[in-house]
């Protein structure tokens, strides 16, 4: 027979109190403990005892004739079960211990830590009606705390006033209640004031109220001011203590001032105060914020070996999964996720949100789905953070429709999308060129009293750029300055970009100028956009004033700026200022990545120094660095350039390797090594894997394998493989069909020459039909060398009726 239910009651340690000789305190709490084996539930109650019948007066014993003898903690359960205020009153005037003042404090105690605001307002009145109610500050110091934990600063102030009414004279306990009241508002000022109360009142601030008035002051972004009180709080001999220094790390958090947290935290090893999991929670929420991956890890595998004094909690675990969602690792934050649960840790909604961000940052939807799912099965209702990256994942996933339906559920269960969700709406609309669709959206989040932001105008304005619409773009800064919003640092970029990327470079640069006569400061983003964009454009000269604009003004160098300004000096031929730029990237801590290196062995291969960038590759490939194919292609020009074919095809055969997908580029620098090697057996591979491409690889270097074929005297490949371009639905050119007769007439194949004469859309020239005379002459085909006459014949007196026009 199994056991599946057992109560279970603990006792505190008994302490003695002196009311008639009785041994038990009347505060004396008892923990009862109920578990379900079979389910696996268990519940813990602490129950309070307060003064009871006979410990009452005699003189009120012929009062509660009748009446109930409840304990304190009965007495809060049916407090907190009525709905109406009136029945409250009824109830209390029945409870026996209402004659024992005694009883007041316990029962506000109670009320204050489990119950409700509207209850616990009504017992207090009702107590303060009572006749043998006296007024006390352990009362009021409760009250008081309770009103600043529901953010009632105007209730707490006007019972702190009540108070002194009623005789009773403020203490610390009082004045540290009313000041987390106004931190909790978010008024700091006020609570400053309430501390010069303090004072001059000459009562002493305690360490906690030095904390409630530094979290006050952090709190409300006031950072400077709360390490001015921290100052003042060790001057004054009340030394900081962990959670001084917490609060601190966490107001420099909230200001976004992560570098600062972090030398906080450096000073508070130095005095030697061993920090707890919140600290450590913080620290590594700034590193990441910081892009500080590697560090925020190796905190976390600190906390999490076995001699560790701080374990990881779930606000550890979910930092570490953003860190990773950040760098793209995606199996790694579900590996976290795991780990949540393997260390029996319950995942919260945050948890489950961070995966299902993580996913939809990568696009894959199927994933985010199972997540959201999950999170169901486990009982919890998703938010609308929740399903906006459920929606956010669909749109990155090139699913516009789906991320409609997922709007759509949103409102089914009365939940109201915000500003972000909107947002991924239009974003997943805009990215597939559905101009239209996010404008509609734009609507319906202003019916919908959803006001836009600078996020939404910059979405719309990427949109337009992917859209190919100039005229879009003038309507929504239009829209913006209509609606109040005020372009940002991003916002400028987006418009910058936008018209760059649609080739309209005088309104890119008005965009710019306005930018600056706005005071807004632009970032390196805004001044790669403009490199770039000048470059592009054959602008070089604009694109090195602009970097030589941005180095004023002392901003950091980065990858896409250097890489810009190598391509800028490349084609100006300046190839040792390119090198010296390369050097610098190096020497600032701008580690060169795959455009860098690309950029650089494009400008050495302009300059004919073929060795020098081959020099760079094989540096490229030992600092495995990852490699594209316009890497490879760009390596594979300059030995082209430099007649090293073998290391060409040696280059194509390492891109085959390592998985890399051939593109145009590569593949024409490949058969181009073929045809001067005269590697036909190569040849014959690579088209076998362009057949496979053809859906990828352009007309003209289709036209252009063609011709290498035909001059290399593979008539019989170079017409198969003509055939099977018709076959896979490609558009033949003129250029095709030229590339094709020319290659039959230089390898002899004059009869072949003429049928296709015929049957291809060339248009023949005298030129052409002169050679294929000769051939005819030679061969004495006087049939051919009639045919021939003919058509030349015809051939003039077009060409001379279209001259008399």
């Amino acid at each position: 027979m199994s056991i599946s239910h057992l109560s279970l009651p603990i006792r505190n340690r008994t302490v003695v109190a002196g009311n008639g000789g009785r041994s038990e305190d009347r505060s004396k709490q008892r923990k009862v403990g109920f578990v379900d084996y079979d389910k696996g539930k268990y519940n813990v109650t602490i129950q309070v005892n307060g003064v009871e019948r006979d410990e009452i007066p005699k003189r009120h014993r012929f009062r509660y004739s009748g009446q109930s003898d409840w304990k304190v903690s009965e007495v809060v359960d049916m407090v907190l079960k009525l709905h109406r205020w009136e029945d409250i009153e009824g109830l209390l005037n029945r409870w026996v211990g209402r004659f024992s003042r005694k009883n007041f404090p316990l029962l506000i105690r109670e009320l204050t830590n489990n119950g409700t605001l509207g209850h616990t307002v009504q017992v207090f009145r009702w107590m303060k009606n009572q006749g043998n109610y006296c007024a006390r500050n352990d009362i009021y110091n409760m009250m008081l705390r309770f009103h600043a934990r529901h953010n009632r600063t105007d209730q707490a102030r006007g019972l702190f006033f009540e108070m002194q009414k009623s005789r009773c004279k403020p203490d610390a306990e009082s004045y540290n209640a009313l000041i987390n009241a106004h931190g909790r508002a978010g008024q700091w000022r006020w609570a400053m004031n309430i501390m010069d109360d303090m004072l001059r009142a000459s009562i002493p601030p305690t360490r906690s109220t030095y904390n409630n008035l530094i979290n006050a002051c952090g709190s409300s972004g006031q950072w400077k001011h709360a390490l001015e009180v921290c100052k003042k709080m060790t001057d004054n001999g009340v030394g900081p203590d962990l959670v001084t220094h917490n609060i601190v790390l966490s107001s420099l958090k909230r200001s976004t001032h992560y570098s600062k947290a972090l030398s906080y935290f450096e000073l508070m090893k130095r005095t030697k105060v061993n920090p707890d999991t919140i600290t450590l929670n913080i620290v590594i929420h700034c590193l990441v914020k910081l892009g500080q991956y590697d560090k925020a890890v190796d905190i976390f595998n600190l906390m999490r070996e076995k001699g560790s004094k701080n374990h990881p909690d779930i606000v550890t675990y979910t930092s570490i999964m953003r860190a990773y969602t950040i760098c793209g690792q995606i199996d790694n934050c579900r590996t976290i996720f795991d780990m949540i649960i393997g260390e029996g840790l319950k995942p919260n909604i945050i948890s489950y949100n961070a995966l299902i961000g993580a996913y939809a940052s990568q696009g894959m939807n199927a994933e985010a789905l199972n997540c959201f799912k999950s999170l169901k099965s486990a009982g919890i209702q998703p938010d609308i953070v929740s399903y906006t990256s459920l929606l956010n994942a669909y749109g990155r996933s090139a699913q516009p429709e789906k991320a409609r339906e997922i709007f759509d559920m949103i409102k089914k269960n009365s939940l109201k999308p915000n500003t972000v969700t909107y947002n991924a709406l239009i974003d997943a609309y805009g990215s597939e060129g559905m101009m239209t669709e996010a404008v509609n959206v734009l609507r319906e989040m202003e019916k919908n009293e959803t006001s836009p932001d600078i996020v939404t105008i910059s979405t719309l304005l990427a949109a337009c750029s992917r859209c190919d619409q100039l005229v879009n773009i003038d309507s929504i800064l239009s829209a913006a300055k209509s609606r109040g919003i005020e372009l940002n640092t991003v916002g400028y970029n987006s418009a910058i970009g936008s018209y760059m990327n649609l080739g309209d470079y005088d309104k890119a640069l008005n965009v710019y100028k306005h930018m600056m006569e706005k005071n807004k400061r632009p970032d390196s983003v805004t001044y790669n956009i403009l490199i770039s964009g000048s470059y592009k454009v054959g602008k070089y000269d604009e694109s090195l004033a602009f970097y030589n604009c941005m180095m004023d003004m002392q901003m950091p160098l980065t990858n896409e700026v250097g890489s810009s300004v190598i391509c800028v000096y490349s084609k100006q031929g300046r190839i040792d200022e390119a090198e010296s730029m390369f050097t610098t990237m190096k020497n600032t801590g701008c580690i060169p990545d795959v455009m860098t290196y690309t950029s650089i062995i494009h400008a050495c291969s302009t300059a004919g120094k073929w060795e020098k960038a081959w020099e760079l590759f094989q540096e490229m490939e030992m600092s495995n660095i990852q490699m594209d194919a316009v890497a490879y292609s760009s390596i594979m020009r300059a030995l082209n350039k430099a007649c090293q074919y073998y290391k060409v095809l040696q280059v194509g055969d390492s891109m085959h390797q390592k998985s890399i997908a051939f593109e145009t580029a590569s593949l024409f620098e490949i058969v181009s090594a073929c045809s001067m090697l005269r590697d036909w057996k190569k040849m014959n591979e690579l088209v076998e894997k362009v057949e496979i491409l053809f859906s990828l690889v352009s007309l003209g270097f289709l036209n252009q394998l063609l011709l290498f074929l035909g001059k290399s005297g593979k008539i019989e490949t170079m017409m198969k493989l003509f055939y099977k371009f018709m076959a896979s639905g490609i558009n033949i050119n003129l250029a095709t069909y030229s590339t094709i007769l020319r290659c039959l007439l230089s390898a002899g194949k004059w009869q072949k020459y003429m049928e296709w004469m015929e049957d291809s859309e060339v248009e023949a020239s005298l030129e052409m039909y002169h050679i294929a005379l000769s051939y005819a002459w030679k061969n004495n085909r006087k049939d051919y060398v009639i045919v021939i006459q003919e058509r030349m014949e015809s051939l003039k007196k077009r060409m001379q009726q279209e001259c008399a026009r």
